[in-house]
């Protein structure tokens, strides 16, 4: 088999089951692990895979800049946000993530809710300055520009100070086997820092999300409460999730 053919016939079954074993691939095609795992590699230089121990899954489309994320799966967005909203109680405190989803999650708070909203992203903040009864605090730091969020050593310490009922997470990649993923170090740090200040988190997964995976992991599926997501219930990779976490749909 030509190499062109190995990377269509790869990327066919990355499409087909959600993932590549290299090892299963290498025995079914009478090839060397080590052939596998160099297409691999080749196919995740140019964006194509997110590799991972074993083998590969499919990388997220949450990679392009803040600007062009807010272009992709809006509406799908904006019904995880709506059911997240339904998660806050009046009088809460609430971590917001940064990112397009929650910001979402910030244009649709009821006028009517009171409650106090934490959150390292200006774009959050500066989405609830007209909001008549939200109490806003601001965690400071490092700008990472690609979420728009505070990030580094500064964000960190700043969220130790913070008691929080509810984390609405953020990520960019949920996959049954990779878990939570994102595409930063630092911001995969500061994720784990504000989930541990929260007495529940809540994964806000939006379709384009399930099923991929990004380099950086931020949570074991042990560790949330729940992921809201408004993809198929009845696709193969949500049967699979439902065994690692509970699933609250959109």
């Amino acid at each position: 088999m030509l190499a062109a053919e190995r990377r269509d016939h790869l990327l066919d079954i990355l499409r087909r089951e959600g993932k590549i074993v290299a090892k299963d691939v290498a025995a079914r095609l009478s090839l060397s692990e080590d052939s596998i795992r160099r297409d691999l590699r080749d196919l995740a230089a140019e964006g194509l895979c997110q590799r991972v121990y074993g083998g590969a899954v499919p990388v997220s489309p949450a990679v392009a800049d803040y600007a062009g994320r807010t272009l992709i799966a809006a509406e799908g967005k904006r019904r995880v946000a709506a059911a997240a909203v339904g998660l806050i109680d009046p009088g809460s405190t609430v971590i917001l993530d940064g990112g397009t989803t929650a910001l979402a999650v910030a244009t649709l708070l009821p006028p009517a809710l009171e409650c106090t909203i934490v959150t390292h992203s200006p774009t959050v903040a500066a989405a609830l300055v007209s909001h008549p009864r939200v109490d806003v605090f601001i965690l400071g730091g490092r700008l990472f520009k690609h979420s728009a969020v505070a990030s580094g050593a500064a964000a960190i310490e700043a969220a130790q100070r913070v008691a929080a009922d509810l984390f609405l997470l953020g990520v960019t990649g949920v996959h049954p086997d990779a878990g939570l993923t994102t595409g930063d170090p630092d911001e995969a740090a500061m994720k784990r820092a504000l989930a541990g200040r929260a007495a529940e988190t809540y994964v806000l997964g939006s379709a384009e999300k399930i099923g991929t995976a990004s380099p950086f992991g931020v949570l074991d599926f042990s560790e949330v409460s729940g992921v809201i997501t408004d993809a198929d219930p009845d696709a193969d990779t949500m049967r699979l999730l439902r065994r690692r976490v509970r699933i609250l749909p959109a």
